[in-house]
């Protein structure tokens, strides 16, 4: 062969290399579909998700329920120490602050997981059907309709489902007294109207203030004549200006108006700058005689580490329990379900429940709590809790719709200050017409 025909030759078969290189190789055999995997064994009820968070919401900032909260919320991280738990507790007394900011997240579609509830009519301001999940699962699988006890279960139960879970019960006729002051004085706890403003006219005359009261968040007011009100119209009356069998142009209200106008007439003239905390430093200061506000006000004065003293039921409310109990409700929407579920099973736990409530002021919601767990009074509450009459309280959240606990609240923190008996009681009947129950 030519030298010119051999590098031609060559030439050709470079260039048809090259040209092979870039076509395409053909298509892979699709490869046979692999064998589905075994379906995942379902999570522990127990196993919380390695880096996800919890947040609750609530109003517990200070003082015992401070201090009641931390130690749920201790057991919590011990169990699941690898969940960050976000607290967004909003402050103020019968959360005055912290259901504003509540309303504000739930329609605007950043809910927190789990928040505080009033057991009780509370619920309704949340439109439960639309922002809440049932917890009806919940109550079944752990045995919290059995452990719970049927007044409570009554109060959890709307719209026949329930709502939140309960971590305590409170009883809210109570009257705190300064055991030192009243044994100076050679005083004894009144029981009735008479003997508290004899108690109060002795104490007046030493200098030391008869009733101390903060009426700054505005409920405290309202909450110390629910419990005149009990005082004047008994369990059934009582309960019946809720359900529209009692009105409230019964002669019965006007006493209690006029009898709360009484009482205010021996309170620290500073009530409207304080809160109900800040009243009862009067009776830790040696200022101050009784005060009449719930049994968390045990849980502060042990916080406190003050211990001297004493408590009875408000004057006339014997054999009453006015009682409220706090929840944790679960949002829709709730960014991480598994640690929210655990949290409200720790909350509804004979466990979380002891832990909590002795540093609270207040008893377990379950039945089989270790009394000897608790101090004095609470072992005194948890009795009465079994043998008393049981009433919603309306400031807490029981008895009545949000929106009418409110106006209420409104109308007596007004009365405190102008004491209107006739234009007071006017307001309160029209309140209950405007709320539909009375006509």
């Amino acid at each position: 062969m030519s030298r010119k025909f051999l590098t031609t030759l060559c030439l050709v078969a470079i260039v048809t290399m090259l040209l092979a290189g870039c076509v395409p190789a053909a298509p892979a055999a699709p490869a046979a579909p692999a064998a589905p995997a075994a379906p995942a064994a379902p999570a522990a009820p127990a196993a919380a998700q390695a880096t996800n968070k919890v947040e609750f919401f609530s109003w517990w900032t200070a003082g015992g329920e401070a201090d009641g909260l931390k130690a749920m919320l201790d057991l919590y991280k011990k169990t699941y120490p690898n969940v960050e738990v976000i607290n967004a507790a909003v402050a103020g007394g019968a959360g005055t602050n912290a259901k504003a900011v509540l309303s504000t997240r739930l329609t605007g579609g950043d809910p927190p997981d789990a928040f505080q509830l009033h057991a009780g009519l509370e619920v309704e301001k949340y439109e439960p059907a639309k922002y809440l999940q049932p917890l009806d699962a919940l109550y079944t699988s752990e045995g919290w309709d059995k452990i719970f006890p049927k007044d409570l279960i009554s109060l959890l139960k709307y719209q026949d489902h329930f709502w939140g879970v309960p971590v305590n019960i409170h009883r809210a006729n109570v009257m705190w007294y300064s055991q030192k002051v009243f044994s100076d004085n050679n005083l004894t706890a009144p029981t009735s109207w008479d003997e508290f403003f004899k108690v109060a006219d002795a104490l007046k005359a030493k200098g030391i203030v008869p009733l101390v009261i903060g009426t700054k968040e505005g409920w405290e007011a309202g909450h110390t004549f629910e419990t005149i009100l009990i005082s004047k119209l008994g369990a059934d009356g009582y309960k019946g200006l809720w359900t529209g069998t009692t009105p409230w142009t019964d002669p019965k209200v006007t006493d209690a108006l006029e009898t709360f106008k009484k009482v205010m007439t021996y309170a620290n003239t500073d009530y409207s700058a304080l809160t109900w905390s800040d009243a009862a430093q009067y009776l830790v200061d040696g200022k101050g005689g009784m005060h009449i506000m719930g049994d968390w006000t045990d849980g502060w004065f042990i916080s406190k580490n003050y211990k001297d003293y004493g408590y009875a039921p408000v004057p006339g409310t014997q054999g009453i329990f006015d009682a409220l109990s706090d929840s944790f409700a679960s949002a829709k929407g709730a960014k991480d379900q598994v640690n929210l579920d655990n949290w409200l099973k720790l909350a509804g736990s004979k466990a979380g429940q002891e832990a909590f409530n002795p540093k609270k002021g207040s008893i377990c919601a379950r039945t089989d709590c270790d009394a000897k767990l608790f101090d004095a009074y609470l072992q005194s509450a948890m009795k009465d809790w079994q043998s008393n009459v049981i009433v919603p309280s309306v400031v807490h959240g029981a008895a009545a719709v949000e929106k009418w606990a409110t106006v209420y609240k409104d109308i007596l923190n007004t009365f405190a200050t102008k004491g209107d008996v006739k234009a007071t009681q006017d307001a309160l009947q029209q309140a209950c017409k405007d709320n539909n129950v009375c006509k």
